[in-house]
């Protein structure tokens, strides 16, 4: 019996500290009276050892678990990372469109294109044709320009009142004798001379000079002069406009009275001459008052041509 009683001890110690994990008791036989011998405390503290590292994988794993879970959010509140929409915002901001008129600039190579694009676009928007012209002749003109289309002639001289870019427009294509000629067919003579009074100063300086350069070529020169309204109108201007505005009308005055054309005038020489003489006493250019100067001693001729005879 007493051979025995170590199995019976061991078993039921391993038993009971594999099943209640309790390796600080010790278990002992109802017939026992000496204690645990040595060798059976190895067996149960391995045991027990194996269960308390199981107890700790089990713990390491759950840690470790808890650690993965949890570790999918922390990227995203670090400091060091952008918000996610400040990166779309950022994305987003460079491909701005650009605005509409560019592209027709960017794909135009020359004025007879640009003639071409804005006389398209008159049949569906005026002003975005009279702005492309704006934006893309004013700046620059050249004075070798191809002919203007007869159609976007006569549309750019309707809007002389209504349109600000419309003077502008006629001043930078005047500057080229052949749209002269062509502004002078689609009856720009007329239209200056009618729209003048009623245009700001600005607009009127730009106006009058595009009719100054009209008058350069023999059609616009007895356009003005067989218009009734000329004279009259450019002695208005005159007092209302500034130094620019002075010169250019009394530039259009002297085509007016001089060359053989100057005894179809209604206008007294006397009574322009006083005009002139007001116009010079003001703020006048220096072009300005050598054409003024010229211009007395022509009206001083056709008031006495005979002491100009005699003299």
């Amino acid at each position: 019996m007493k051979s025995h009683q170590p199995k019976q001890q061991l078993k039921t110690q391993l038993f009971s500290c594999g099943f209640f994990r309790q390796c600080g008791q010790t278990v002992l036989s109802p017939t026992a009276t000496a204690p645990t011998p040595p060798p059976l405390t190895l067996p149960s503290t391995t045991t027990c050892e194996s269960s308390t590292s199981s107890s700790s994988n089990s713990a390491t794993t759950s840690q470790s678990f808890t650690q993965w879970r949890f570790s999918i959010p922390t990227p995203t509140s670090t400091p060091n990372t952008p918000p996610p929409t400040h990166t779309h915002t950022h994305t987003h901001t460079p491909p701005s469109p650009p605005p509409p008129p560019l592209p027709f600039l960017s794909t135009i190579t020359n004025l007879q294109e640009l003639f071409h694009v804005s006389d398209l676009q008159l049949t569906t928007d005026l002003n975005a044709a009279l702005h492309l012209l704006e934006r893309s002749l004013v700046p620059n003109p050249p004075q070798d320009q191809p002919p203007c289309p007869p159609n976007l002639m006569r549309a750019l001289i309707r809007n002389l009142r209504e349109s600000k870019p419309a003077t502008k427009i006629l001043f930078a294509l005047c500057l080229s004798e052949a749209n002269r000629r062509v502004a002078v067919e689609a009856g720009a003579v007329g239209a200056v001379v009618e729209s003048a009074p009623e245009l700001d100063c600005s607009p009127a300086e730009r106006a009058l000079a595009a009719l100054e350069l009209m008058c350069t070529v023999p059609e616009g020169a007895e356009e003005v002069r067989a218009h009734a309204l000329a004279v009259p109108v450019m002695v208005t201007v005159m007092g209302k406009t500034g130094a620019r505005g002075k010169e250019y009308a009394i530039g259009v005055l002297a085509v007016i009275y001089g060359g053989d054309a100057a005894d179809q005038q209604t206008a007294p020489p006397e009574e322009v001459a006083r005009a002139v003489e007001l116009a010079l006493q003001g703020e006048c250019s220096a072009r300005g008052k050598r054409k003024g100067a010229q211009l007395l001693k022509t009206l001083q001729n056709l008031s006495n041509p005979h002491s100009h005879e005699t003299s």
